[in-house]
């Protein structure tokens, strides 16, 4: 009989974020998977729980993603823990969880703290609708194609960023969105140096030239402007001038006047009444 992998979340600072659920399923399991065994080991010292450490992280994970699927098929349970938040979120225990759901394992997840979703909340930044982007790729070329799929982005966009990469990721982000978007930049959250600026990218650029950025970061960056949706449409707007050509008005006039109405110009509308047919 096969075992459980849990998907634990682990707080993003203050231990005390640690659930009692999330406690009790790191005592009662068999082993733990943790991206960085030392971080994992001071929390758990934190709560007297002794238990077996695998480390599992991104440049292992393929060797030892398969040994703990065999281990939970022969029967253990393991709790997958990353070093802050839910595990599986912009983390390599993605590839451990899907490959436990392709080998038919059971899967099981005790939520915790996520620094995306809590910085959301804090930002005050519109939260019903939004798009979570991650970390952007070092690889400049992969880096610019990702932003610029992103220039049109209409939902509050949530990016991950580290202290000694964050000028230059509002460098990038204000070249492709404009200095005047506006960001709130969410850092240290739930530590004592929490902390959310408001912005727009330009005065975020100018802000970090002389303020040394510390701690981890979101980034919450405003939607572009959704584009005005016509009062008219253009048929709407060609029948209102038929109606004032109805009316007695002569052609030009007609057309003038459904012009200054509906926004669209006089000599397309005036075109169309003389051929006499919808656009």
């Amino acid at each position: 009989m096969s075992g459980t992998l849990y998907i634990v979340g682990t707080p993003i600072g203050n231990l005390g974020d640690l659930s009692p659920r999330a406690v009790e399923t790191l005592q009662s399991c068999d082993f733990i998977a943790a991206e960085d065994t030392r971080v994992t080991l001071g929390l758990l010292n934190h709560f007297a729980i002794k238990k077996p450490l695998i480390s599992y992280f991104e440049h292992n994970r393929r060797e030892k993603g398969e040994r703990i699927a065999d281990r939970i098929a022969a029967g253990e349970c393991c709790a997958l823990v990353t070093d802050a938040g839910m595990p599986a979120i912009s983390d390599p225990g993605e590839d451990l969880v899907r490959l436990c759901h392709e080998r038919g394992l059971p899967v099981a997840v005790v939520p915790g703290p996520t620094a995306f979703a809590t910085a959301l909340a804090l930002s005050g930044m519109p939260a019903g609708r939004f798009t979570f982007e991650g970390f952007l790729s070092m690889n400049k070329p992969s880096r610019r194609a990702h932003l610029e799929s992103l220039r049109t982005e209409e939902r509050t966009m949530l990016f991950y960023e580290a202290p000694h990469k964050l000028r230059a990721t509002l460098a990038d982000l204000a070249e492709v969105f404009g200095p005047d978007r506006p960001v709130a930049i969410v850092r240290e959250l739930t530590k004592i140096h929490e902390e959310v600026l408001h912005f727009t990218l330009g005065e975020a650029c100018a802000y970090y030239e002389t303020t040394q950025p510390r701690g981890e970061f979101v980034l919450v960056l405003a939607g572009c402007a959704a584009p005005e949706t016509p009062a008219f449409t253009p048929a709407q707007a060609q029948r209102l001038a038929r109606e004032y050509l109805a009316a007695g008005l002569p052609a030009s006039a007609a057309a003038k006047q459904a012009a200054a109405e509906t926004g669209y110009k006089k000599g397309d509308l005036y075109k169309a009444l003389i051929e006499g047919k919808d656009d």
